[in-house]
């Protein structure tokens, strides 16, 4: 049984603000580098197999504070990028909410029937996921282990879906979620659980 860690990178600006980040290139504060630097703590003394994340900038940092402490490279993959968040990248979720309340309330309740202006669907998002997913899987499927995958809200409350086979939940409040990690165990084709 694959072991997944989910960690959601540390905070940025923009999620200090509430803004979405999607996928613009924002580094983490200082007080992002201090829960970076605390879940590195937190689990030191797992035994892992690998560290993958998506080019954003702060995964990317949050990614390399796992790598120097467990002396390992990280392995950036482009199916791990964010949503696309298109017109609504960089925005203040309360200037969508004004702005556009059917869509924001749509969003809320049915994510997958919403397209970010000029963005991407929840679906296409999915097939991303599941792609990583699969090719983390192939390298890893032999052996139990654990794999750190550093993915920024909303990719990865959809990562989770994929692996639990459960609901998003509100992907507007999980956008400024930053942080933190989970444990799922993650069989391929299998409903599996959290830790």
């Amino acid at each position: 049984m694959l072991r997944i860690v989910l960690v959601r990178p540390g905070q940025t600006e923009y999620d200090h603000q509430g803004r979405i980040r999607s996928r613009l290139a924002v580094p983490l504060t200082d007080e992002g580098t201090r829960q970076a630097s605390e879940m590195v703590h937190q689990l030191r003394e797992l035994d892992f197999k690998a560290i993958y994340c998506g080019p954003c900038q702060a995964c990317a940092q949050t990614a390399e504070a796992f790598a120097t402490s467990l002396g390992m490279k990280v392995r950036q993959m482009d199916s791990l990028a964010n949503l696309n968040a298109g017109l609504w990248q960089g925005k203040l979720i309360t200037e969508v909410k004004q702005n556009q309340p059917t869509v924001y309330r749509l969003w809320q309740e049915n994510p997958e029937a919403v397209c970010p202006p000029q963005g991407e669907t929840l679906g296409e998002v999915r097939l991303r996921v599941q792609n990583a997913l699969d090719k983390i899987w192939k390298k890893h499927q032999k052996g139990d282990g654990n794999v750190i995958v550093v993915a920024p809200e909303p990719l990865a409350s959809i990562i989770r879906s994929e692996i639990l086979q459960t609901e998003f939940g509100n992907l507007w409040e999980a956008e400024r979620r930053c942080g933190w990690w989970e444990l799922i165990q993650y069989e391929k084709n299998a409903v599996v659980s959290k830790v």
